[in-house]
């Protein structure tokens, strides 16, 4: 394992499965939570035992990440013994970022308290909009009072590092009650905004239910109008973009302090994180993986007191995992990175990734994304444009 290394945890528990979402999420399996909990200790103490075997202690875990589903519908008890393998099992920095998704309505003011005290320092709350109808519409069970008391619980709490997450571009949305919604979020003063625009994936309600004409497709220049407006806004109201879809603020209270999702940024720079739990994916030692995804196969996976031997980090809930060639580890860079509008892809850091030159490998689709104005060259390094955040996957299509 490579210093500076993240872990990423899915809590695959939801009480209801919004008709939008394509995540492995499972609803009214709430009775498999103590059991699934017991089998990812199993899989954290397994690959961390792994760790040691491998020669890898000196690899300090950065950043932590509780995703889902619905973490917080764990209880407090939960997640200290999930944290305590983790402590246990690996070499956690003192200045972890420790995040857990939450969803508005599933956490009380105890709860917030006990997993703030049990080291969880960064929560991201799924809010996706402050309109009462468009919340029906998403399925989503909360509503705006909800979110109002969540953040305001959770800073009484001692939480300090909060994210608020927001979905654009719906059926029916309009650029006004969009320009709402961010202006309500900032009335709650979070330090990290995630904005994404609605895609209807295939196979989920949303998705079915738009093949056969009974949702309105989302109107994609509406989408862009909503996404250039919040790029200026939130710029004028003293956050930074950092990546397509984030802003964060660089400056609070008067003191400097970044709160740039570090977790994410692991994965924006082509970085190494492990995956643990149902469905969960990692990449490490150059080797892509992902878990089983159901979770009663996932804990009869893990069942068992003995485990096979594996190469490191595969666990015996592995069912996929790939060695990565060059020019795959390569083209992953150059999506990932791309994604980071202030910095883009350095020349200097592909070349000590690579050992070989930016344009000696990409010339061709860097001169042509360009004269597109798709790109752009910013002291040594390249980075999308205004245009080319709109048409971000255009870009990336280059470098498949």
């Amino acid at each position: 394992m490579t210093p500076e290394t993240s872990i990423y945890l899915h809590i695959p528990f939801c009480k209801h499965r919004c008709a939008y979402c394509d995540f492995n999420t499972y609803a009214n399996q709430e009775d498999s939570i103590p059991a699934y909990v017991n089998a990812l200790i199993k899989e954290i103490q397994f690959v961390g035992k792994q760790t040691n075997k491998t020669n890898q202690t000196s690899s300090t875990i950065k950043t932590i990440f509780f995703g889902g589903g619905t973490p917080s519908l764990l209880s407090s008890g939960q997640f200290d013994s999930i944290l305590s393998a983790l402590f246990s099992s690996f070499n956690i920095s003192p200045n972890a970022e420790i995040t857990i998704e939450a969803n508005p309505g599933t956490v009380s003011p105890q709860k917030l308290d006990s997993i703030r005290k049990a080291g969880i320092n960064r929560i991201s709350f799924g809010v996706q909009s402050a309109n009462t109808e468009e919340l029906k519409m998403l399925e989503r069970e909360h509503n705006f009072f909800d979110v109002i008391e969540a953040v305001s619980s959770a800073r009484k709490a001692g939480f300090d590092n909060l994210n608020l997450d927001l979905i654009y571009g719906l059926p029916e949305q309009t650029l006004s009650t969009w320009q709402t919604t961010v202006k309500r979020i900032l009335d709650l003063s979070p330090e990290h905004i995630s904005a994404y625009a609605l895609t209807l994936e295939h196979g989920t309600p949303f998705g079915k239910w738009a093949e056969k004409g009974l949702l309105p497709l989302p109107n994609p220049d509406l989408a862009a109008d909503m996404y250039e407006w919040t790029c200026e806004y939130l710029a004028e109201t003293g956050y930074t973009q950092y990546e397509i879809s984030n802003w964060a603020l660089k400056e609070e209270r008067g003191k400097k302090k970044e709160y740039y999702c570090q977790h994410n940024l692991q994965y924006w720079k082509s970085l190494p994180y492990l995956g643990l739990g149902a469905g969960a994916h990692g990449y490490i030692n150059g080797i892509r993986y992902s878990n089983v995804l159901r979770i009663k196969t996932y804990i009869e996976r893990l069942s068992d007191s003995q485990f096979p031997n594996l190469e490191y980090p595969l666990s015996s809930a592995t069912v996929n995992h790939k060695k990565q060639n060059v020019q795959e580890n390569m083209s992953d860079y150059m999506l990932n990175n791309l994604r980071l509008v202030e910095v883009g892809v350095a020349e200097s850091d592909f070349h000590l990734r690579f050992g070989s030159g930016l344009l000696d490998v990409y010339q061709k689709e860097i001169d042509e994304l360009i004269k597109k104005n798709l790109l752009e060259r910013n002291a040594g390094s390249y980075r999308l444009t205004k245009q080319g955040r709109l048409l971000a996957n255009q870009v990336f299509l280059q470098f498949v």
